[in-house]
C-alpha cells in the first residue's frame, strides 16, 4: 500500500508517531534539570559545565528551529522526520556513553540541532494526513500528552538516576530515548506520507541562519562562561558584538526579502510593534521559567541535600499545575480575552514566587518538600494560564502571509528566551552561593524573578486586548500554530 494511501486511513498512527517524537524530546529538555547535579559529580565540571548541560541544548534548538522547519519544505517532511529521529537517538546514545564534560555538552548540542530538524515537521505532517473536520481533535491530544509529558519527567528522572539501572546511573535518562526513538523511526517509515515530487520547494537561508546563530552564541557563551573565567574583557565585548550581529541579520533578511527569495524571518515581521512586544514578553517569560527550573534544581540537591528523586517529586506540583492552569486557561479565555488573561496568569506566577520568597523565610530552607507544593502548584497554575492565550494573541498583531514566519520565531523565541534565563539566572545564583548561603542565594534569583515578572506583565499591554477569532484548524491559521506549541515543556 502506499504511504499517501496508508497515513490517511491511519491517521491516528501519523499521530501517535509525531507525538513519540515530541514526548522524547520534552523529556530530554526536562530531566537533565534533575539530573544535572548527578551529571557534574560522576564527570566533574564547574558550575558552568551545568548551565550549558541545559543552554547547549535550547540554543542549538532555538538557532536550527526556524531552519529545520524550512529544511521540511524544501527537502520533505517525511524524509526531515526521519533524519531527525535518527540523529536525535544517535546523539542520545553519545550523551550516554560520554566520557568527560566538553563530550557530553557537545553531544547535547547536536542533540538540540537534530531536535530542531526533527520537531517542526509534526504540524505538516498531522495535516497531511487527517481530513480538516478532524485536525481540532488530533491538535486537541497535545495538550493532554505534553502536560503529563511534564509531569513525568523530572519523576522519570528522579527514578532512573536513583535506581542506577545496570551500574548506568545519570546515563539511563538518555538511554531511555532508544527504544522510544527506534519506534518513532520504524512508525514513521510505515506510516508517515511522501510529498509530491513535483512541489514547489523554497530555497534555504544558510547565511540568515549563519548570522542569526553568530550573534546568538556571541550573546549566551559569555553569559554562561563569563563567571568561571573572570570576565575577561573579550566577554564584554563579545555581548557588545551581539547587538550589531542582529543588525547585520536583520539587514540581511530584507535585502533577500526584496529580491524575492525566501527570508528566514520575514522582515515586515520585525517593523510591527506589538509583534515585537510579543516576542519581548516571551523571552523575558521563558527566560524566566527555564533560568528557575535550573537554578531551582540545584537548590533542591545541592542546597537541601535532596536525592534526586525527591528533588524531581517536589517540582512536580509545578508540571501538574501548568496542565490545570492550561485547560483553566480555555474556560476563561474567552471571557476575559487574551491579554487580561495573559497579565492575570503572570500575577499568578508573581504571586507564587512570593509565596516561594514567603515559604524560605518561614522555613529557612524546607526540610521536607511539603511546604513548597503550594507555591510550586501555584507557579505552574500561573505558567499554564499564560502561556495558553501567549502565542494566539501575540500572532494577531500579523497579517496571515505573516503567520508561518511569525509562528517560528516565537517558538524559537520560547527556547532562545530558555537559554537566555538558564545563563543569567544560572550565572546569577552561581556568583552569590557559598557552601552556607543556598538559600540566600536562591531568594536573590527569586527577586530578580519577580523583576523579570513586573517587566512582562507591563510590557502585555502592548498586545492586542483579543487574540483574532479564526474558524478550524487549518493551514496557515493562528489555531494551527498554537496547537503545536510546548507550554508544558518548560515545566520541570
Amino acid at each position: 500500500m502506499p504511504h499517501e494511501q496508508r497515513s490517511k486511513q491511519m491517521p491516528w498512527a501519523v499521530l501517535a508517531v509525531v507525538l513519540a517524537a515530541e514526548v522524547m524530546d520534552l523529556l530530554d529538555a526536562t530531566i537533565i534539570a534533575i539530573a544535572g547535579p548527578s551529571v557534574r559529580a560522576d564527570l566533574g565540571g564547574g558550575t558552568a559545565f551545568l548551565q550549558w548541560l541545559a543552554a547547549g541544548y535550547t540554543l542549538a534548538f532555538a538557532v536550527g528551529l526556524v531552519t529545520g522547519g524550512r529544511l521540511g519544505d524544501v527537502f520533505g517532511r517525511r524524509r526531515m522526520f526521519l533524519v531527525g529521529a535518527a540523529g536525535f537517538t544517535l546523539m542520545s546514545l553519545l550523551c550516554a556513553v560520554s566520557p568527560g564534560p566538553a563530550w557530553l555538552v557537545a553531544a547535547r548540542v547536536l542533540q538540540g540541532l537534530f531536535g530542531a530538524v526533527l520537531i517542526p515537521q509534526g504540524l505538516g505532517l498531522i495535516k497531511a494526513a487527517f481530513p480538516p473536520e478532524k485536525l481540532g481533535a488530533a491538535f486537541g491530544a497535545f495538550g493532554p500528552v505534553m502536560g503529563l509529558s511534564a509531569v513525568c519527567g523530572p519523576i522519570l528522572a528522579g527514578v532512573l538516576v536513583d535506581a542506577d539501572l545496570f551500574g548506568t546511573g545519570w546515563r539511563m535518562i538518555f538511554l531511555v530515548n532508544l527504544p522510544v526513538g527506534v519506534a518513532a523511526l520504524a512508525g514513521a517509515a510505515f506510516v508517515l506520507p511522501r510529498e509530491p515530487a513535483d512541489r514547489d520547494a523554497p530555497r534555504l537561508d544558510l547565511p540568515g541562519t549563519a548570522l542569526l546563530g553568530t550573534a546568538l552564541l556571541l550573546l549566551v557563551f559569555p553569559l554562561v562562561q563569563g563567571r568561571e573565567l573572570g570576565w575577561p574583557w573579550w566577554c564584554w565585548a563579545a555581548m557588545a558584538a551581539s547587538l550589531p550581529a542582529l543588525a547585520a541579520f536583520q539587514l540581511y533578511e530584507r535585502r533577500r526579502a526584496r529580491a524575492g527569495r525566501s527570508p528566514l524571518v520575514e522582515p515586515s515581521l520585525l517593523a510591527k510593534r506589538r509583534f515585537n512586544a510579543g516576542l519581548v514578553v516571551g523571552l523575558i517569560l521563558f527566560a524566566g521559567l527555564m533560568g528557575l527550573t535550573l537554578v531551582l534544581s540545584v537548590y533542591l540537591q545541592s542546597g537541601l541535600g535532596y536525592t534526586p528523586l525527591r528533588a524531581g517529586l517536589s517540582q512536580s506540583p509545578w508540571a501538574f499545575g501548568t496542565a490545570v492552569g492550561a485547560v483553566a486557561a480555555q474556560a476563561l479565555g474567552r471571557r476575559l480575552g487574551g491579554r487580561r488573561l495573559l497579565v492575570a496568569g503572570t500575577g499568578v506566577v508573581a504571586l507564587s514566587v512570593g509565596a516561594l520568597l514567603a515559604t524560605l523565610a518561614l522555613t529557612g530552607g524546607p526540610a521536607t518538600p511539603w511546604p513548597l507544593v503550594p507555591a510550586l502548584l501555584l507557579l505552574g497554575v500561573g505558567m499554564g494560564a499564560s502561556m495558553a492565550p501567549y502565542f494566539d494573541l501575540v500572532l494577531a498583531a500579523v497579517d496571515e502571509h505573516e503567520v508561518g514566519s511569525a509562528s517560528g520565531t516565537l517558538t524559537a523565541a520560547q527556547q532562545i528566551g530558555g537559554a537566555i534565563g538558564v545563563a543569567v539566572l544560572g550565572t546569577a545564583f552561581f556568583s552569590w552561593v557559598n557552601p552556607s548561603s543556598f538559600t540566600g542565594s536562591f531568594e536573590r534569583v527569586l527577586w530578580l524573578e519577580l523583576g523579570l515578572l513586573t517587566l512582562a506583565g507591563g510590557l502585555c499591554f502592548l498586545l492586542p486586548a483579543r487574540a483574532r477569532e479564526d474558524g478550524a484548524p487549518g493551514e496557515g491559521t493562528v489555531t494551527d500554530v498554537s496547537a503545536g506549541v510546548n507550554v508544558a515543556g518548560v515545566a520541570g
